[in-house]
Order: C-alpha cells, then structure tokens, then sequence
C-alpha cells in the first residue's frame, strides 16, 4: 500500500510564547513548538512539556506510544549518546515508504516530531535508533464526521443509566445498560430501537450521532439500548458464551427480558423494519446471529470486526461463526439488511482469521442476494474505523424506512 504522508509545518510562535508554561500539548501544538526551532531554556521547557505528554523520561527511554488527532500523528524518543550522524525515526513494520526523522530539542537527549497522514491510513511502526529498534504499535487515523459532532441548535437526548440487570435467562449473570430516548420521541407515537452489544464505550459517542441524523430525518425516532455482556457473582465474565455462540438464546434475552422492560417507559414499534442491532468483535456476530435466528423481529444488522470466525468452536471444534458464511448460501434467504466493516490488519489467530471471514461472509450475503454493504479499510482489531463511517453507515441501513 502507498501512503500519502503530509508533513506539516505548523504556524511558527515566538521564543516568549514557548518559553511560557502552557496547556498540555497536542500534536498541533507541538508541531508549531517544533516548527519554531526553539533553542537554549525555552528548549529545555519545551523538553520538559514534551516528557509530561508522553509520560515522563522513563517511558521515553523505551520510545513514547504516538499521540493521535485525528489525522495529526506525533512521537517523542530520549536517546543518549547519539553519534552526531544518526537521527531517530519512525517506520513502519512493512516497508511502504513511512519513514519519519525525528527532530532534537535543543541539546538534550529528546527527539519528536509530528505528521498528518491520509484519512485510513493503517499500519504498525517501531522507532530506529542507528541499528536498534525501539517502542512501536499500531496505528489507524481518521477524520472526525461532521454528524459525530454535537451541532448547534439540534434537539438533545437523554441518556439514562438503568438499575442493573439480574437475568434470568443468562441465569446467574448481571450486567450494565443505559437507554437513550431522542429529544423528538413522543408517547402517542412508538420509536423504533436498536440495540448496541458492548454498550459502556459506545454509549459515549452514538447518542450524538442519533441527535444528528434523527433531526435531518436520515434515521427514525429510535431509542438506544446499550448492554453490556454478562458477569457472575464470581466476576467470571459471560461475554463470549453470549456473544459467540450460534443460538437464539441472546434474541431471547432481548425480546423477552431487555425490550420489555425498556417499554415500561418508552413505547417501541415491534415490526422488524423498526429494529436494528449493532456490535464490534464478538458483540458484532451476536448482532448477526440475533438477526438471523430472529429475522421477523430485527431487520437490520451493524457489524464492527465481527468475529466470524471459530471462537464458540464447542466438543467438536467446529460450532462457531466460520459456520454463516455456508449457512447463508445453504438457507433461503432472511429478510435482513447487513452492514459489514473490518480492516487488512483485523486479527489472525488460532480461531480464524478476521478479514478473510468478513471477506468470505460478504461474497456469501451476495451470493444468497442479500442487501448488504461490506467497507474494508486497514484498520486493526478496533472500533476506530466503525466509528468514523458510523453516520453513513445508520443512513445506508435506515434508508428508505417505512415503519
């Protein structure tokens, strides 16, 4: 893969506005101090503002862990007792070009920089130090989407963390969850619903999105329901039996526990079209196999990295996920729609592997004819890339709703 790498110079401040103690640094930031080519104590307190960012000098010793906004990428290495020929830099893991000099503060042992890199670029990288390699990890940027801001004069929705669920049909677990009721939902008029698996992280973010997208008429008045996996008295958690395995037991976790209990408050259409479900990981496979196994109650299905793959392999090593992509050519065809989304440098481990299995997943829902749409980037195992096209993905899969 060719990467498009931008580096920027950034606005130039002065020596006195260096010099001065100023707010935490941001790659913006410190691409302006960079660019300023600070010298004598307003480089040693740019050093030190530099240390506090990245963690202090020890964790610098081993190479700092990049800092992202959004498409802005910055880095920070100590390294001693350099020769005076050698610069610290930033590659990639796989040749492709990436290869980022970094900058000396001053005369100390420290050396950062910042870059802004293309819109889904994806890959891992590791400092070079002469001939030793340091620190590393992965990395995946994004551009924030406009309708994933809170906007100025759109109604707001409230988010209400419920008493914690004791379940009777996940006997023995309890679990987390919050409900979020659009500012336009009225009692006269049922909402639809969608449901997020894993709901603590992203229940910080998709409210903003439903404000947005319902006020431009591009998604239903929907209410959201955010669960988090089971856990038992122990603290063994139930994530993966529930997530994982290819049963109805999640659909009727929903249906006969979880949505009854939300319509204690809020009224909620029952027809398929009026409800959706969405996961990252196992929660994404749960999300699908909600569907599959419940097909004239949920319609439409948001899958982040789904693990459709052999994790719920069971006594004969063979039970789990990897199952749909035959499933869906050998069944006749279910009323769904399904949003697919992973990335090249998904996982790859001894339950399968995740970009082949969406990939095989995806030309099996074509095949069977299904409404689907599969976004493949080059992203890891994270929500990063899910979150960026979120509110395209909601439009695409409420498109044309008719409750």
């Amino acid at each position: 893969m060719k990467l498009s790498i931008l580096v920027v110079s950034g606005i130039l401040v002065s020596g006195t506005v260096i010099a001065q103690d100023g707010p935490a640094l941001t790659p913006k930031s410190l691409r302006a101090a960079l660019a300023a080519k600070p010298a004598g104590a307003d480089a040693e307190r740019l050093a030190e503002r530099i240390r506090a960012y990245f963690g202090g000098h020890d964790v610098l010793l081993k190479g700092g862990a990049a800092k992202i906004d959004e498409l802005d990428v910055a880095w920070a290495i100590e390294a001693p007792a350099l020769p005076p020929n050698v610069t610290p830099r930033v590659s990639a893991d796989i040749g492709n070009g990436f290869n980022v000099p970094l900058t000396r503060i001053g005369t100390s042992d420290l050396y950062a920089g910042v870059v802004t890199l293309s819109h889904g670029t994806g890959l891992t990288w590791h400092y070079e130090v002469g001939d030793r390699r340091a620190g590393g990890g992965q990395l995946e940027v994004y551009e924030t989407h406009p309708d994933s801001r809170e906007q100025p004069g759109v109604p707001k929705g409230v988010l209400k963390e419920m008493p914690k669920w004791e379940s009777q049909i996940f006997n023995g677990t309890s679990r987390d969850w919050w409900v979020y009721v659009p500012a336009q939902y009225k009692p006269e008029t049922p909402a639809a619903v969608m449901v997020f698996q894993d709901g603590a992280g992203v229940k910080d973010f998709v409210p903003t999105v439903f404000d947005n997208l319902i006020a431009k008429h591009d998604m239903p008045v929907t209410v959201g329901v955010f669960i988090q996996p089971g856990v038992f008295k122990d603290g063994r958690a139930n994530r993966s039996f529930e997530y994982d395995t290819l049963s109805d037991q999640y659909a009727r976790f929903l249906l006969e526990e979880i949505l009854p209990d939300v319509e204690k408050t809020v009224k909620l259409r029952h027809d398929a079209a009026s409800r959706a479900i969405s996961g990252i990981s196992s929660g994404g496979i749960c999300a699908f196999t909600v569907a599959w196994e419940r097909p004239n109650e949920f319609s439409k299905v948001l899958s982040w990295v789904g693990s459709f793959t052999n994790i719920a392999s069971g006594p004969t090593v063979r039970a789990g996920g990897h199952n749909y992509e035959a499933l869906v050519r050998k069944t006749p065809k279910k009323p769904i729609r399904v949003f697919l989304q992973d990335g090249a440098n998904d996982l790859d481990n001894a339950n399968g592997n995740w970009p082949l299995a969406n990939q095989t997943l995806a030309r099996s829902l074509a095949f069977a004819g299904y409404d689907y749409r599969f976004v493949s980037g080059q992203g890891f195992h994270s929500n990063r890339h899910g979150r960026a096209i979120l509110p395209d993905s909601l439009r695409w899969l409420w498109r044309d709703y008719q409750p």
